[in-house]
């Protein structure tokens, strides 16, 4: 056994990765604050009773618990963080005016890990509108989103599109179905099972292939939507990918619900060329006040971890200042980008150092080889 070694699902982040998050989740936040959302940092922990009620209950499982020695309650570390920034907007700004614009960054832990996504412990940050869940307000978000994977320096990035009610609004009206048969036909959706489908609701088959390419599986839907039930979300959906189109790959699931059984009306999955599983998700959701009352909301997760993996290589620069160099000299190299890593002794060298360029004179030179 040894000191060094760490629970399953963590991992410590090393040189260049760790100055690389940072430096990529401020570029996100920049971005997001350029469009008016304004910082919240909730804490790391809290009582397991209140952050459960704001989790849904698939997610409130995700929890790592334990008694807190001050209060004897017991404590849940947060699995996600969307849920905390709702209780901030319904209650410390709760009677700030409508909508409320908010972005975040912080780690979140999940008790237990999958075979697609081991990490126990990952970076989260993104952004939360709360008041609205309009198209203006989805279109705004799915915007802000692209924006910050751009700043980031993520290419090759693609949206997919859902629409987590849409089943629920089928069976409600047009293709009536019973709560067991709703949830038996959501399973068979998910896993594009066509016979099953059929054995289920043969009317819902023409779900499965309305998905793909965004444009051609929202024909589909729309051909599938004869009666017109779904009308306003796909004209809706339609306006919402216009505000991207041409910047990132557009494509549409409409029954994809893994993930996303506490969103209303949209939801979206990010994932960039080159990278394994999702690097965020949004969509809207609805946020229950103390007194029961509801408030629509929209916002969007980007995993911090994953966007790394996707960023474009960025040059490394560490400037070797040899020792005795006037130290205005290397503020002024400082001011200008370079990072400086000063000589301490005299047998300190840019290599050791890990150095790309040394100073000579006054001109930073790359090193040879």
């Amino acid at each position: 056994m040894t000191h060094a070694l760490l629970p399953s699902g963590f991992h410590d982040r090393l040189p260049p990765d760790a100055d690389a998050a940072a430096r990529l989740e401020r570029r996100v936040l920049d971005a997001a604050r350029f469009h008016g959302y304004e910082r919240v940092d909730p804490p790391l922990a809290e009582f397991e009773d209140a952050l459960s009620h704001r989790l849904k209950s698939a997610r409130a499982q995700d929890s790592v618990r334990f008694v807190d020695p001050v209060s004897q309650r017991t404590l849940a570390i947060r699995p996600d963080i969307t849920a905390q920034v709702g209780r901030i907007a319904a209650t410390r700004m709760g009677h700030h005016p409508r909508p409320v614009r908010l972005s975040y960054a912080g780690s979140v832990l999940r008790l237990r890990a999958s075979q697609l996504s081991p990490e126990r412990e990952r970076r989260q940050a993104g952004c939360e509108l709360i008041g609205l869940d309009t198209v203006a307000a989805a279109r705004e978000i799915v915007l802000v989103a692209v924006e910050a994977l751009e700043a980031a320096g993520v290419t090759g990035v693609s949206i997919d599109f859902t629409l987590p009610d849409l089943l629920g609004v089928l069976s409600a009206g047009p293709f009536p179905l019973g709560d067991e048969s709703l949830d038996d036909l959501a399973n068979r959706l998910d896993a594009k099972d066509a016979g099953g489908v059929a054995a289920i609701a043969p009317a819902y088959l023409p779900l499965i292939e309305a998905a793909g390419p965004f444009d051609a599986a929202h024909d589909r839907l729309c051909a599938f939507d004869a009666g017109g039930a779904l009308t306003s979300r796909l004209d809706g959906l339609w306006h919402v990918a216009e505000a991207v189109r041409g910047r990132v790959a557009l494509t549409l699931d409409p029954t994809e619900r893994h993930g996303f059984e506490y969103q209303t009306w949209l939801g979206f999955s990010l994932f960039a060329s080159g990278t394994r599983g999702e690097i965020g998700r949004g969509g809207s959701y609805t946020i229950v006040h103390e007194d029961g009352a509801e408030e629509a909301a929209i916002g969007f997760s980007l995993y911090i971890d994953a966007i790394v993996a996707a960023a474009s290589d960025e040059e490394r620069r560490r400037l070797f200042v040899p020792l005795g160099t006037d130290p205005a000299l290397a503020a002024k190299l400082r001011g200008e980008g370079w990072v400086t890593v000063a000589a301490l002794e005299a047998g300190d060298t840019p290599e050791a150092q890990l150095c790309t360029h040394v100073l000579a004179g006054t001109d930073p030179r790359p090193l040879k080889g």
